[in-house]
C-alpha cells in the first residue's frame, strides 16, 4: 500500500530532527550545516529546506520537541498524588531519556548555558508556567506533611542535574567505567541510587 503524503512527511521530519539533534550536539548550532544534516538524514538538502526553511527554524523545533518529551516525562505529577510514586517515576523517565536521547540533552544544555539566544522568548513562555505547576505540587506535599520541607525549585534543579548528568557527561561516565557505557544492570543501579538519595533527602524511602 502506498504511503500517504502525510506519512512521508512525518517520516522525513523525524529523520531530519534526529540528524539535527545529533549534529547540533556534536558541532553546536554554528558548526552544524543544513547540508550535513541532510546527508546524515539521507534526505536531499532541498527537501530539508522544504520542511524547515532555515537552520534556526530547525534548531528551534529540535529544542521544542525535547521540551515536549520532558513535559511528557513529568505527566506523573498530574496522574499521581503519592510523592514517592511521582518522583520515582519522574526520575526514571528523565534518566531513561538521558540514556536514549543524550544528544538532545546536550543541545538543550548548550542553549541554556549561552543564555538561550535562539529560544529565549519561547522558552520563557513554555518552561516557566510548567515548572511553577510542578513546584505547586511539591508545596502541597510539604503543607500536608508528606515530605520534609524543601524549596520546591531547588528539588527540581537537583533532579534535573542528577538525571541529565548521565547524558551531558556521558563521556566522563564512560571514561570512569573502563571506557564502556553503562550496561543495563549498571544503569538500573544508577537509577535506584539517584532515586534513593533524593527520596531519602526529603524523608521518604525508595
Amino acid at each position: 500500500m502506498a504511503r500517504t503524503q502525510d506519512e512521508i512527511r512525518q517520516t522525513n521530519v523525524k529523520k531530519i530532527l534526529q540528524a539535527a539533534e545529533q549534529l547540533f550536539a556534536e558541532k553546536g548550532y554554528a558548526g552544524a550545516s543544513m547540508g550535513e544534516i541532510a546527508q546524515l538524514a539521507d534526505i536531499p538538502k532541498s527537501n530539508v529546506h522544504y520542511y524547515f526553511s532555515t537552520k534556526k527554524a530547525l534548531y528551534q523545533d529540535v529544542l521544542l520537541e525535547l521540551l515536549e518529551i520532558w513535559k511528557q516525562d513529568a505527566l506523573c505529577f498530574e496522574l499521581y498524588d503519592d510523592p514517592r510514586v511521582v518522583l520515582s517515576t519522574y526520575i526514571r523517565a528523565k534518566m531513561t531519556h538521558s540514556r536514549n536521547r543524550a544528544h538532545g540533552s546536550k543541545v538543550w544544555a548548550a542553549e541554556v548555558m549561552q543564555g538561550a539566544p535562539i529560544l529565549k522568548d519561547r522558552l520563557r513562555d513554555n518552561l516557566y508556567e510548567w515548572a511553577k505547576l510542578k513546584e505547586a505540587k511539591i508545596s502541597e506535599w510539604i503543607e500536608t506533611g508528606q515530605i520534609n520541607p524543601v524549596e520546591p525549585s531547588y528539588l527540581l534543579y537537583m533532579i534535573w542535574a542528577s538525571t541529565q548528568h548521565y547524558a551531558d557527561f556521558d563521556y566522563q561516565i564512560c571514561l570512569l567505567n573502563d571506557d564502556q557505557p553503562l550496561d543495563d544492570l549498571q544503569f538500573e543501579k544508577a537509577v535506584q541510587s539517584v532515586t534513593s538519595v533524593i527520596l531519602r533527602g526529603i524523608g521518604l524511602t525508595a
